[in-house]
């Protein structure tokens, strides 16, 4: 399931906020990301994550264009925050709200 709520893209955009080690890092993770998937679904025999159960699949599915936005609003606002040294405290309060809204989307801590 975390797999499946995982979106390697939007993680390549958090990535990017290390700046100089997003080159470093993220292609391993990215790959071991990959490999995981592959061997899982190898190992069930499936083509999609959570295939064998669809409620859970369409679940994820149906509030990804709801999370998803939220997680690239987080990620432009970690952004500024940090551009403003971490001084903005109207910045900082819509960050948490997106901790918030990203892990109530997600149904777990995000």
């Amino acid at each position: 399931m975390v797999l499946a709520k995982a979106d390697i893209g939007i993680a390549g955009r958090y990535a990017r906020l290390a700046g100089a080690l997003e080159p470093v890092y993220f292609p391993v993770i990215k790959a071991e990301f990959d490999r995981t998937v592959a061997l899982v679904l190898r190992l069930k025999g499936t083509t999609a994550l959570l295939d064998e159960d669809p409620v859970v699949q369409r679940a994820i599915r149906l509030r990804n264009p709801y999370v998803d936005p939220m997680s690239l609003l987080q990620v432009d606002l970690l952004a500024r925050w940090r551009a403003a040294e971490r001084a903005d405290d109207e910045l900082f309060g819509a960050l948490l709200a997106t901790v918030r809204g990203i892990a109530q989307g997600l149904q777990n801590t995000g």
